[in-house]
């Protein structure tokens, strides 16, 4: 009788390499500022899919490679939990947003939220983003060596303005730029060395941009439970799951400053991508114009997704720079990541970013190549999680497909009113500290027509 076989061995997560251990304090952190690819295929020379790292006088787990970025995004053993890892990034200038709750509660607040993300409402938050998109283009002039990141970043804020609080009516550029400036601020927090609340640190500038989008929303608010409207602020007041659940004044003014901040920092990061390369590849530009320039100027929204030359760069573009590269989670029981165990109270960075780069799952993988995603090769189906802009798991982003609508319509807009060209040999200087974005502001040579 033959015997049973032998279970897998689980090895122990292998110690962090005396070259390996970085800074005094800071560890790798200012590795990943610098480059986070190289920091990542080090790792993955050295240490394989799960590699441990030292960043901020932390021992950390990173999961490289779509089957460990799978393996802690889906989560089966309920062993990661996002709040206490996304806390210690951005501490509370985002709390109690949907990102960082978990389990039943997460459930809960999703449950409700799915409301506010319906088909229907999609149709209308996509027409209403026309007037806003018309009017920032219209000030886009004929201009070499064209800022476009700042340029952007106002306009999918005065989006996300317009969309999800139905234009609040007393605010001035002045105010709006005050409010770009608390997001910016909130966000950035991610890169600080120092966690606490001390003059001229990047959390003191965070707390206080928190205060200044608690004050702005808080102002909104009794106006958007008095009645009801289609913007997203409105929707989020009085929206109710299939069992009469509703959100509390703290948790629509929590959600409104995540939802408001994700809406339009990862949709500018995509666009401003998106610029450069079919900046860079003007064939591209010009079958992506041909086939927006077939539709009206204001499609719906079903309209805007059969845009499909314009879907294949979305993809592309969200391949080679993904807005958020890397997420994070903290274990709360040991637990198995490919035969290798983690121990309890260990934060994981999962990396998008590093799957998206892989030889082994892509053709030429850092040639832009949008029909790599076209029907006679999806390549992103080489692995589920081969291609993860978006996350995965329960904690998947709930607005991609807002996003995806959002940023079709202004690049329809766009290529319709204006052409543009980026010098071949550009490569864009990619401040990491936080979400990824050009230190230059993305420099483009406009042409309107």
């Amino acid at each position: 009788m033959a015997e049973p076989a032998a279970a897998p061995r689980v090895r122990e997560l292998p110690p962090i390499r005396p070259d390996d251990t970085g800074l005094p304090v800071l560890g790798r952190a200012l590795d990943y500022a610098r480059d986070p690819m190289a920091l990542f295929r080090r790792q993955w020379d050295h240490y394989g899919p799960v590699a441990p790292i030292r960043i901020l006088n932390r021992r950390v787990v990173m999961a490289l490679g779509p089957d460990a970025c799978e393996t802690v995004l889906r989560n089966r053993d309920r062993a990661f939990v996002n709040g206490p890892a996304w806390t210690a990034v951005v501490g509370p200038f985002f709390r109690r947003g949907l990102m960082f709750l978990d389990f039943d509660e997460h459930l809960l607040h999703r449950r409700i939220m799915q409301q506010a993300f319906t088909r229907t409402r999609l149709e209308a938050y996509s027409a209403a983003m026309n007037p806003a998109i018309e009017t920032a283009l219209d000030g886009w002039r004929t201009t070499p060596g064209f800022r476009a990141y700042p340029a952007l970043k106002r306009l999918t804020l005065g989006i996300a303005t317009d969309t999800f609080m139905g234009g609040a009516p007393d605010t001035s550029p002045r105010k709006m730029e005050r409010i770009n400036r608390a997001f910016i601020d909130c966000v950035q927090s991610a890169g600080a060395l120092v966690h606490a609340d001390i003059p001229f640190t990047r959390w003191h500038r965070a707390h206080r941009g928190r205060r200044t989008l608690e004050e702005f929303f808080r102002h909104y608010l009794p106006s958007r439970r008095a009645t009801r409207t289609d913007d997203l602020f409105s929707v989020l007041c009085h929206i109710e799951s299939e069992d009469g659940e509703r959100f509390g004044d703290d948790d629509v003014v929590n959600h409104m400053i995540f939802l408001l901040m994700a809406a339009h920092d990862t949709s500018t990061i995509t666009l401003s991508t998106m610029l450069q390369f079919l900046g860079q590849h003007p064939d591209w530009q010009q079958r992506c114009r041909e086939e927006s320039q077939a539709l009206g100027p204001r499609p719906s929204l079903t309209e805007l997704e059969g845009l499909t030359s314009l879907d294949l760069v979305m993809k592309e573009c969200l391949r080679l720079r993904a807005p958020v590269p890397v997420v994070v989670r903290r274990t709360v029981a040991d637990v198995e990541i490919l035969g290798t165990r983690v121990p309890a109270d260990t934060d994981v960075i999962v990396t998008p970013q590093f799957s998206h780069l892989m030889g082994q799952y892509w053709t030429d993988p850092l040639t832009f190549d949008p029909e790599r995603f076209g029907p006679d090769r999806r390549e992103d189906r080489s692995h589920h999680y081969a291609w993860e802009p978006f996350g995965g798991g329960v904690h998947k982003c709930i607005g991609m497909y807002f996003a995806g609508g959002e940023v079709k319509a202004v690049m329809h807009h766009l290529l319709r009113s204006h052409e543009w060209r980026v010098d071949p040999g550009y490569v864009a200087p990619i401040n990491n500290h936080s979400l990824p974005f050009p230190k230059d502001g993305q420099p483009i040579d406009l042409v309107r027509r």
